[in-house]
């Protein structure tokens, strides 16, 4: 586990932060009074906030067994993975495969501080954490620490978990995402999960502008928005879904998720040449 230090003043409490935000969503402890504050907002307008967080880490849990236990992935790259909450997707990958190896990636100072004190790989495999910007493809492929954990000449899994939808348009996130694969082998896979516009507008409406007030961008995307985030991979069966509807085999779906519940798409592809 690569070790990180950041002086207190490099985290900044004072604004709330999407990766603790979530925290907060799904029950955890790490996380300010603004982002209390932000959260609490969005659950006054949007009460299936927490339902949506859980659905999504069930997804995060379900795609990498599949890609560890079904495809025979052993190397792991998590885009936007915010802070650690078990069980993080190296050990989902690690009980399947305990050779796997997990690259995360975060901007937030904060997730880098947790990670470093709360991950433990396997005895067999690795787990560790890059302080990167998503938007700033170079600062992840160009770092040491993603060459000394994976080999990009054999195909990698990498997970984009609930990150897109704070990827405005007019920062290019097809084009972004395009890049991302283009770096990886044949082979390789894309897993990742968006939120969606919720059933009625002025819910959307009201959560967007919540987001935005704290300095979140944040955007909804349709099914079909989202499906072209695969455009040139071989999409895994069921394709791109609602998100409790893919591969809900794998483990028991939350009793409380149905896919009227949870604006969330998700889906899995894989880069054939």
């Amino acid at each position: 586990m690569t070790g990180y230090r950041f002086r207190s003043e490099d985290i900044d409490t004072s604004r709330p932060h999407s990766a603790r935000m979530y925290d907060y969503f799904l029950g955890g402890k790490t996380h300010y009074a603004a982002d209390v504050q932000a959260a609490e907002q969005v659950l006054s307008a949007w009460p299936r906030a927490k339902v949506w967080a859980r659905a999504n880490r069930s997804f995060m849990h379900r795609s990498t067994h599949w890609l560890a236990a079904e495809a025979g992935i052993r190397q792991f790259l998590d885009i936007g993975s915010g802070l650690p909450t078990e069980p993080n997707l190296h050990q989902v990958a690690q009980r399947a495969a305990a050779d796997a190896r997990v690259v995360y990636v975060d901007h937030d100072p904060i997730v880098l501080t947790y990670a470093d004190a709360l991950l433990h790989s396997s005895p067999t495999g690795r787990a560790t954490y890059l302080h990167a910007d998503v938007l700033r493809p170079e600062t992840i492929f160009e770092a040491p620490e993603l060459h000394d954990t994976l080999d990009l000449s054999q195909p990698v899994a990498l997970s984009l978990n609930a990150l897109l939808h704070f990827v405005p348009a007019e920062q290019g996130p097809y084009e972004l995402v395009s890049h991302l694969v283009a770096q990886l082998a044949p082979g390789s896979y894309l897993a990742l999960s968006h939120g969606a516009p919720d059933e009625d507008p002025a819910v959307t409406a009201r959560v967007t502008e919540l987001y935005r007030s704290s300095g979140i961008t944040v955007v909804g995307r349709t099914r079909d928005e989202v499906a072209r985030f695969f455009d040139g991979l071989e999409q895994v069966e069921p394709g791109v879904t609602m998100i409790s509807a893919w591969k809900p085999e794998i483990e028991q779906p939350l009793t409380e998720v149905t896919g009227a519940d949870v604006a969330l798409f998700a889906g899995v592809g894989r880069k054939v040449g």
